[in-house]
């Protein structure tokens, strides 16, 4: 199984939320991330490496805008945002049926909080908000 997460500019929120899922080594799962306005090749932020150091994450990362490609090979996307969600569905009519917004698949309300910009901890805060999503989303995707 594929899944794709998908923020702004896949450089805070989906590249941790990626490791997130990724790190549970789930057997045939398979994951990455993209940005619906990112500038591809660029690291994820020094805070979110930072963050994912700490957890004894993955911190390779290089951003990709979203594209044809990606949408074909997730059998799952997850937005960061409603906003996102609408775009993608929008642009790529092939995302349609297969995208939701990240709290809402768990059944959560709200959008997964932007640490772009902020302090170490703000990131610290988003990273927690991320894992428990994901540890709600686990068992639904198996």
């Amino acid at each position: 199984m594929n899944v794709l997460f998908v923020c702004t500019g896949n450089t805070c929120r989906s590249p941790m939320a990626a490791a997130i899922l990724a790190g549970r080594d789930i057997k045939d799962v398979e994951v990455r991330s993209a940005g619906v306005f990112a500038m591809p090749g660029s690291e994820a932020s020094s805070q979110a490496r930072e963050v994912l150091k700490e957890k004894g994450l993955p911190v390779e990362h290089q951003s990709s805008q979203v594209s044809d490609e990606l949408i074909e090979w997730a059998d799952y996307i997850f937005t960061m945002t409603a906003q996102h969600k609408m775009l993608l569905e929008n642009s790529y009519p092939n995302s349609l049926g297969k995208t939701y917004t990240l709290k809402g698949f768990a059944e959560q309300s709200g959008e997964v909080m932007d640490p772009y910009g902020g302090s170490v901890e703000t990131y610290r805060a988003t990273f927690e908000e991320l894992q428990n999503v994901i540890e709600a989303i686990v068992e639904k995707i198996k």
